[in-house]
């Protein structure tokens, strides 16, 4: 089974408005073999909905929402909301969100079924922080997560699932796994869908690699069998850079 191959970008909280609409036109203009994902911020969304809106292989992510329709919550943002700006995906469970913001298990559900049940699909997040990976716990770890988040999601969402693992130990501090580490850990994952769901959803789910992902690297990391592409940090922030990122895939 040939599985979708897919650079995701997250922007974080880099860039101005202006400024993400104009490295969001120059993706729209490049051309590259793979689909692309692109998380901007909150303020981003509606400008560079527009940017994206006939686009075929480029997609809008939001970096976070709230699970509530509405109300009285204070700098959330609402489902709603982001298809109105033309949004297809939303992260979830990154590990900024879960180490600085505090997001648990519980909450990750809530917010991950709330987005299905609105049409939304989910890059959900994994991964394990630098003491589980010094202590050989990787798997154990990351299993964890996915024990508490995944298992009870509905059967009818996992073809709309996109998992990204990101050793937290790899990002934003210039350390990468090795491929070898990489294959590693997405095998664990496929390992723990096929047992949680079944062979044919294990086969067909992306798993993304999240750590430091560079145009020097990539083509060693997507070359992974179980790796199907990158969620990109920094290396988003140039157009240059993300394109030959996105052409990285084996042909």
């Amino acid at each position: 089974m040939t599985r979708r191959r897919i650079a995701a970008a997250n922007w974080k909280m880099n860039t101005t408005p202006g400024e993400g609409a104009a490295l969001a036109t120059q993706l729209a203009e490049a051309t590259f073999d793979s689909e692309m994902i692109v998380a901007v911020p909150a303020t981003h969304l509606d400008r560079i909905g527009q940017v994206f809106k006939n686009q075929q292989n480029i997609k809008l992510a939001a970096q976070n929402v709230w699970y509530e329709p509405k109300g009285a919550y204070t700098g959330e943002i609402s489902t709603a909301m982001l298809l109105d700006c033309g949004v297809s995906y939303v992260l979830v469970g990154h590990s900024e969100r879960r180490q600085i913001f505090g997001e648990d298990s519980d909450l990750l559900v809530k917010k991950m079924n709330a987005a299905f049940e609105a049409g939304l699909d989910v890059i959900y997040c994994c991964g394990e922080p630098l003491d589980a990976r010094d202590a050989n716990q990787q798997q154990y770890y990351v299993n964890g997560q996915l024990t508490r988040e995944l298992a009870t999601l509905p059967f009818e969402y996992l073809d709309r699932l996109i998992i990204a693992y990101e050793p937290i130990w790899a990002i934003g501090t210039g350390r990468t796994a090795s491929p070898e580490q990489a294959q590693e850990m997405h095998a664990s994952i496929r390992l723990f869908l096929e047992t949680t769901f079944g062979a044919v959803t294990a086969q067909k789910t992306p798993i993304l690699y999240g750590g430091s992902v560079k145009p020097a690297n990539a083509k060693m990391i997507f070359a992974q069998a179980d790796v199907d592409g990158g969620l990109v940090g920094g290396a988003s922030l140039q157009s240059d850079s993300f394109v030959e990122i996105a052409n990285s895939f084996s042909s």
